[in-house]
């Protein structure tokens, strides 16, 4: 996966918005003004996710291309490197879970406005 591969597949989750609010070179995904990834545009090649904190440690001690989150919490958040090594569905249900994360913390009534988008 590529970055505008990655840029593609973010946007197509329902109410997911792009931006850059710490700067030109970190692209941030949301859904519902919360995180879901962010990406640094300089190097392309890794993404921070949302995670389970039981599952991002798993996926840590599993997969040496996922490290604890660079800049963001380390016990929920992962940094996943795009080198080749994971697969596209890897990449792809990481994505998903963070996205899914996000949308479980949300208010019910915003979950349901996302649910008919």
């Amino acid at each position: 996966m590529n970055i505008e591969e990655l840029r593609d597949y973010c946007l197509q989750k329902p109410g997911a918005t792009e931006g850059f609010p710490f700067g030109e070179d970190t692209l941030v995904f949301k859904i519902a003004e919360k995180i879901f990834l962010l990406t640094g545009l300089q190097t392309g090649d890794r993404f921070n996710v949302k995670c389970d904190p039981e599952w991002a440690v798993e996926l840590r001690e599993r997969y040496p291309e996922v490290q604890p989150g660079y800049h963001m919490n380390k016990k929920m958040w992962n940094t996943v490197q795009m080198n080749g090594s994971l697969s596209r569905k890897q990449l792809c249900e990481m994505i998903d879970h963070s996205y899914n994360e996000v949308v479980k913390s949300l208010p019910k009534k915003v979950q349901a406005e996302i649910a008919v988008l």
